[in-house]
């Protein structure tokens, strides 16, 4: 995966202490750098759409529930 690459994954959403993360439905993870606090959508199925910004963390535009 390259840096600033579009990410357009589906998943589960969970937590870790303070960081959220996406378990993916293709296999690994990504942490994911929100701009709001995702409460209703952890430990559920999402799509998560952002921008790859390496060290498998994802800047996010958008998490919406599936």
């Amino acid at each position: 995966m390259q840096l600033g690459q579009a990410i357009d994954e589906t998943g589960t959403l969970t937590r870790d202490g303070g960081a959220f993360w996406l378990r993916r439905d293709a296999g690994g993870r990504f942490r994911l750098d929100l701009r709001r606090t995702p409460v209703d959508e952890v430990e559920k199925r999402v799509r998560v759409i952002g921008i790859y910004a390496g060290d498998d963390a994802v800047d996010v535009d958008g998490v919406a529930l599936i």
